[in-house]
């Protein structure tokens, strides 16, 4: 959460996917699953220190796990949401549906809709879930109760309460699907690089970031500072736009936000590959070494890399069909399940084998029609097939072939009479609890010619819990994520932010250059950052310009203007009032100094107006002296002449009017 000129942030609101692992999904028959009646707590007791088994999981419709202490969260003090990706914008309908929601939603047009259809596709997966639990009798679920929690395993209450014990309020029942419609009409979209002025002073950006279809980073820039906020990013992609850095130069403040090197066993704190940067001595010298590190960062060696990850196991999937079992491929990465298409179908096209891949989820083909149709979100390799007359993606082709056949759910009638093993499926993961994937494993995990294909990074071992014994074959992948640790700090060159945000957790991983000023964050942690600028500018209209009189005040030089100020596009801007003009407009507003009390007298015996210098103090500490001006005629009035200020005492008003005025000769004023 950012506070930027009086303005909270939101940066993303995700779910916890992952803690959906503790339930166990639909049950092979419900009747023979324990209750959490008070018998069935006394048994758990006695077997609480034991392996973890299929047993020890939740029995109960899923609730989802949202960012910590969100039910306490007073959502009107929130003014806008960046959403980076689709996954960061699954929590949003937590949010929306709050009776004081009033925040501004931006996010990219291509991440919006997938992010929709991601939504309404786990809505739907939940409701076919409920059918078999059936309503909860009560808002707050028996295994949510604390004879509840006791219970349960070590391993399952760590995820429940968290490591401090602080996140059981963070589980929620899951909106409706008339939630994501109302959360849909309260976003604003945005193309990449595309200006958004919220309230007039902030400008927001969003730049590709190159890890997925339309997900970004942000730059925010406004009066006092200008920030760049960097998520999980790839420099060069196989399917997405490639990830703009360049975009985000000139920001005095970076928050780094990739996490995606936390869990790797990579360490750059050796590595001596990276200088500091140094002051050039002209800018054709500045500008060689931004295009000499643009070029190292956009070497495309991970992306191939990629590729050959996926040639992997496109040579495993085919291994397993060829010896009669099939492959079951749940992965939540858009991209990655593109690519995996193509390389899949064209292996098995230059086989023999005439396997049928099968794509299940309730918004499969709208979703595949989408990317489709999106070039302008795509990588340069990808639009280069817009202009030869090729489909962006492969699948387009080979759903036309009845190569892919796409179905809504695993039991439509279109499956169940097309359905022919062996084959490849791909579903949506949902940690394995949701969807044509919980059937599909429980049908397949006991033959040993199967194959299981995972993305590594959640615990393979619970999530498969509930299929154990497996005799399926399970081959765990890694992708490419995020900024490698070794391309960190020439970014952060390349970039050279004035202060830098970097993550505590990462501190341990690589050592950023003390060239910049770096400040570590951690979660629950409130930090204030020092102004960068350290005054504002201010655009003043021409003819505002022209009527500049400046006067000496205290050392420095002053004037005095008559406009109409506001912000526009984060900047102040003064123009021209549209108010007539008056004399009394262009009587000085701001004095300073000590009046000469002789020339007062005289000033106000031209006026008309008679007194006598009755008591005159000198001060050593001031140039001016002090005293009172005694008034009496045509009224009584008072001049008390002070080192500290001057006051004027009278009940005529007309005669307190000339005295100001005879004040506004002798002193200096704007």
């Amino acid at each position: 959460m950012l506070s930027v000129s009086g303005f909270r942030i939101l940066l993303d609101c995700p779910l916890d996917l992952s803690s959906l692992a503790i339930f166990s999904p639909v049950p092979i028959a419900l009747e023979a699953h324990e209750s959490l009646d008070t018998d069935s707590v006394v048994r758990k007791k006695q077997k609480i220190e034991k392996t973890l088994d299929a047993n020890d999981l939740v029995f109960a419709e899923p609730w989802y796990k949202t960012v910590k202490s969100l039910h306490l969260w007073d959502a009107s003090f929130i003014d806008v949401i960046l959403i980076s990706s689709p996954m960061g914008m699954l929590g949003l309908p937590f949010l929306t549906r709050t009776k004081d929601f009033s925040a501004k939603i931006y996010v990219t047009e291509a991440a919006a809709r997938i992010g929709q259809l991601m939504m309404e596709d786990l809505v739907s997966m939940h409701m076919e879930l409920r059918q078999f639990y059936g309503p909860e009798d009560s808002a707050f679920l028996q295994w949510m109760r604390w004879e509840g929690l006791e219970v349960l395993p070590s391993e399952l209450k760590k995820i429940i309460l968290g490591t401090d014990c602080e996140e059981l309020g963070a589980w929620m029942p899951l909106y409706s699907a008339v939630d994501v419609k109302d959360c849909m009409r309260k976003v604003q979209t945005l193309k990449y690089a595309e200006e958004a002025c919220y309230n007039g002073t902030l400008v927001i950006k969003a730049f590709s970031s190159g890890l997925e279809i339309g997900t970004c980073n942000w730059t925010i820039n406004g009066p006092k500072r200008n920030i760049a906020y960097i998520s999980s990013s790839i420099f060069v992609s196989t399917h997405a736009m490639d990830f703009n850095f360049l975009g985000l130069q000139g920001n005095d403040l970076i928050i780094f936000s990739d996490f995606s090197t936390l869990d790797t066993t990579e360490n750059m704190e050796n590595d001596n590959t990276y200088c500091d940067p140094v002051t050039s001595s002209n800018a054709s010298d500045d500008l060689y070494n931004l295009e000499e590190i643009a070029a190292s960062l956009l070497k495309d060696d991970e992306s191939m890399e990629e590729m050959e990850k996926l040639a992997f196991i496109c040579t495993c999937a085919f291994d397993s069909v060829r010896a009669g079992g099939s492959v079951l491929v749940p992965i939540d990465r858009l991209g990655i399940v593109l690519c995996l298409l193509e390389q899949m179908s064209l292996l098995l096209e230059s086989s023999s084998l005439k396997v049928p891949i099968y794509i299940i989820s309730s918004v499969a083909e709208e979703l595949l029609a989408f990317t489709n149709i999106i070039p302008e979100w795509l990588c340069k390799q990808r639009q280069e097939k817009l202009f030869s007359g090729e489909p962006l993606f492969a699948h387009v082709k080979l759903i036309k072939e009845r190569k892919i056949h796409v179905f809504p759910a695993v039991h439509s009638v279109e499956l169940l009479t097309n359905w022919q093993e062996p084959c490849v499926v791909f579903c949506p993961h949902w940690s394995l609890r949701l969807g044509p994937v919980v059937h599909l494993l429980r049908y397949w995990c006991s033959d040993p010619n199967s194959l299981l294909i995972l993305e590594s990074g959640d615990d393979a071992n619970l999530a498969l819990l509930p299929f154990k014994p497996m005799a399926m074959k399970v081959l765990q992948c890694s992708f490419l994520s995020g900024i490698s640790l070794q391309k960190v700090q020439p970014l952060l060159k390349a970039l050279q932010p004035k202060l830098l945000l970097f993550p505590k957790d990462l501190r341990c991983k690589i050592q950023i250059s003390e060239a910049n000023t770096i400040i570590h964050y951690s979660e629950n942690e409130t930090l204030c950052m020092p102004s960068s600028k350290e005054s504002t500018e201010i655009d003043i209209a021409t003819d505002l310009a022209s009527q500049f009189h400046w006067k000496t005040l205290k050392q420095e030089t002053v004037t005095r203007l008559d406009g109409e100020l506001f912000m526009d596009q984060g900047k102040h801007r003064l123009l021209s009032g549209f108010r007539q003009a008056d004399s009394k407009q262009h009587r000085p507003l701001l004095h300073w100094g000590s009046p000469d009390l002789k020339r007062l007298l005289i000033e106000l015996s031209k006026m008309g107006i008679t007194g006598t210098l009755k008591k005159v103090m000198d001060s050593a500490e001031s140039k001016n002296a002090a005293g009172i001006i005694d008034i009496d005629d045509p009224e009584k009035a008072l001049i008390d002449v002070r080192e500290t200020g001057t006051v004027i005492i009278t009940a005529d008003e007309n005669l307190a009017s000339h005295i100001f005025k005879a004040m506004d000769i002798v002193l200096d004023g704007i």
